[in-house]
């Protein structure tokens, strides 16, 4: 059996996707049983911490740890990761927004990005991505090889289902951070020009970077929330909107159809790939075309909930834990 060393570090810094996809993966190739895992993570929040992460961890204690256990493939699954390692190093490339729309970030990420990420395209054995998108993308920012670029989508499992407990109320559910780049100021503008009558835009995710307020008539902040509660604002929303302007996937559009909510879109091509003809698409830079696609989807909703629940079907964690082995294995061959 393989043994896998897998950096943890994310989970101390976010609940959000990437969390989601390290804990999700982990759980998925356990129980599958096929690889043996050995966490390895440099806790903290605070940016010396970050620093410290960032100058040394990745760099030499990290690569220096995986050698010592002798395990056979790291996985980092973030784009920070080793640059030189006698163990062949897996990274996980979620999106490259940060390089095709730098002014998004702040500018230590910036910085950082432009200066290692590359460093670390090349030096990886192989590099996973979530859709089709990033793998074009990849390969024309930092010119990876196609030979280690494979496509590996996320997954969803419980408690993002149909069957459960639905949120009282009548709401439009968002969920994301709050930073630049998920567009929820034009989004808030949107949902007041649809005027849903009744109907609140009720905001989950933590708060990130660039000063993003979202406020106005009828909108309500929820913060960060546990998964089982995010079910069911999940399944009580007239409808989920994830207007993101970039993105490499998009979890809660997925998360959303699997729970029957009805969702709408922006046209950014990742999304497009994981909700397909279930989800509505609009013009996310135009309030007004979110307010039309608002009010398509609300009109639409029980057909869409339906067809979204069948199209979120064919995202499983264990397939994206079956392909992800298969990538281990191939490097550790």
């Amino acid at each position: 059996m393989l043994t896998v060393g897998i950096d943890v570090s994310a989970l101390a810094l976010t609940r959000a996707g990437t969390a989601r996809y390290l804990l999700s993966l982990a759980a998925a190739l356990e129980r599958e049983g096929t690889v043996a895992l050995r966490r390895y993570g440099f806790g903290g929040a605070g940016r010396v911490t970050a620093a410290v992460r960032d100058a040394g961890w990745y760099p030499t204690v990290l690569p220096r740890l995986a050698a010592r256990d002798r395990v056979d493939v790291l996985h980092c699954p973030t784009q920070r990761a080793p640059v030189r390692s006698t163990v062949p190093v897996v990274v996980t490339l979620h999106d490259v927004a940060v390089l095709r729309h730098p002014f998004l970030f702040n500018s230590w990420s910036r910085r950082y990005s432009a200066r290692m990420l590359p460093r670390v395209a090349a030096a990886a054995a192989a590099v996973l991505v979530d859709s089709d998108f990033t793998r074009r993308e990849a390969i024309e920012l930092l010119e990876i090889d196609e030979e280690r670029l494979h496509v590996v989508p996320l997954g969803v499992g419980p408690p993002f289902t149909p069957e459960g407990p639905a949120a009282s109320g009548d709401y439009v559910l968002a969920v994301s951070t709050l930073e630049p780049r998920k567009n929820l100021t034009r989004l808030a503008e949107g949902f007041a020009a649809a005027a849903l009558t009744g109907c609140e835009l009720r905001v989950v995710g933590a708060a990130g970077w660039g000063g993003v307020r979202v406020a106005g008539g009828g909108v309500r902040l929820l913060g960060e929330v546990g998964d089982d509660e995010l079910a069911a604002l999940y399944r009580g929303a007239r409808c989920v909107a994830y207007c993101s302007l970039y993105e490499g996937f998009g979890l809660p559009v997925l998360e959303a159809m699997a729970c029957g909510a009805p969702v709408v879109t922006s046209t950014a091509p990742a999304l497009l790939e994981v909700g397909g003809d279930a989800v509505v698409a609009v013009d996310a830079v135009d309030p007004a075309a979110i307010a039309a696609g608002l009010v398509e989807v609300v009109e639409r909703r029980r057909e869409l909930g339906a067809s979204g629940v069948a199209r979120a079907a064919s995202f499983q964690w264990r397939e994206t834990a079956r392909a992800t082995a298969a990538v281990y294995r191939a490097v550790a061959a």
